[in-house]
């Protein structure tokens, strides 16, 4: 048994939000709000993964247990990067920013050490979880999410349900080719969304365009912050590439707007903070190329709750599904 009672009927759930970097955890009410939270980092290729996780439950149940002891929880919910089995809890492909993270089964490790139910899902699938139960998907029943960042995730809701697929990997937008002689993209295709619009291809598409003209600056290659900084100052480079990287992403919305017909979209992930000007460009974008029957009453709007959207709709699960 764990070390912290559990509660079916709790109204709280402790949300973990696992990256290459950051660990985010923290207990959740059933409504969205945070009771508390930790965060550490993730030190991938240092120790387990698992027991880095197990590391910020432990500390939440101290937590916990300190301030009020008679609160029983519903169980843990993860989001997590990788690909994730969906119905096992088991990862199934993690990326070398977590070393030694594949095949792990995340699941059965954390029901045994905490003796409380677990469930774990793709951290973009939580997201999507985060809008429905706390944020602008209340009360919509067909909805997309996308989390630009690093990579570029998405996540497909039909009649209010999240689209898993046969083991938990539908809604890999990013690889949702706009070109079929477009660029080539890490996964092996050609012209991916992600091979344009992920932070990490507008930074390498910048530099390379300065290093074919020997502009590259002398501190070193310029980093996607930086690109998007220079973006909004009018710089041509940095346009030229962010325009680029914004028709991608009116190309991919107005297929999934033909292909899905949702009432919204949902913006996330590390490049939805830069807000306005970059939600302006893709709605534009997305304008150009939909059938107007498709865009009418479709809204296009940020994330609700910003970096901690991943905790807690991870934590949301155990409502979801339990």
């Amino acid at each position: 048994m764990g070390i912290y009672s559990h509660d079916p009927a709790s109204l709280y759930a402790i949300g973990v939000d696992i990256g290459g970097t950051k660990i985010n955890a923290g207990i959740i009410s059933h409504d969205g709000k945070t009771l508390y939270s930790e965060s550490l980092p993730t030190r991938a290729g240092e120790s387990p993964v698992v027991e880095r996780i197990a590391i910020a439950v432990s500390r939440l149940l101290a937590w916990a247990y300190g301030n009020d002891p008679r609160i029983a929880l519903r169980g843990i919910g993860i989001g997590t990067a990788g690909q994730v089995d969906w119905q096992t809890g088991t990862i199934r492909h993690a990326s070398e920013l977590l070393p030694g993270y594949t095949g792990t089964p995340l699941k059965a490790f954390m029901e045994q050490r905490f003796g409380m139910p677990v469930h774990v899902d793709n951290d973009v699938n939580v997201l999507a979880l985060a809008e429905l139960y706390a944020g602008a998907g209340k009360d919509i029943r067909q909805m997309i999410c996308l989390a630009l960042g690093t990579g570029i995730g998405g996540v497909i809701v039909d009649d209010g349900k999240i689209m898993h697929g046969k083991w938990g990997g539908a809604g890999e937008i990013g690889h949702m080719s706009i070109d079929f002689r477009g660029l080539p993209c890490i996964c092996g295709s050609r012209g991916c969304l992600e091979a344009y619009a992920s932070g990490t291809s507008i930074a390498k598409r910048m530099n390379e365009r300065l290093a074919e003209r020997g502009t590259q600056a002398s501190d070193g290659p310029r980093n996607t912050r930086g690109i998007i900084a220079s973006w909004l100052s009018g710089d041509p480079d940095a346009t030229a590439i962010m325009d680029d990287a914004f028709e991608a992403l009116g190309a991919a919305i107005a297929s999934l707007l033909h292909i899905c017909n949702p009432e919204l979209i949902i913006i996330g992930g590390g490049l939805a903070d830069v807000g306005e000007p970059l939600l302006r460009r893709i709605e534009e974008e997305t304008h150009k190329r939909a059938m107007s029957s498709f865009q009418s009453g479709v809204r296009i709007l940020p994330s609700s709750h910003g970096s901690l959207g991943g905790m807690i709709g991870a934590a949301m699960q155990l409502w979801e599904y339990e």
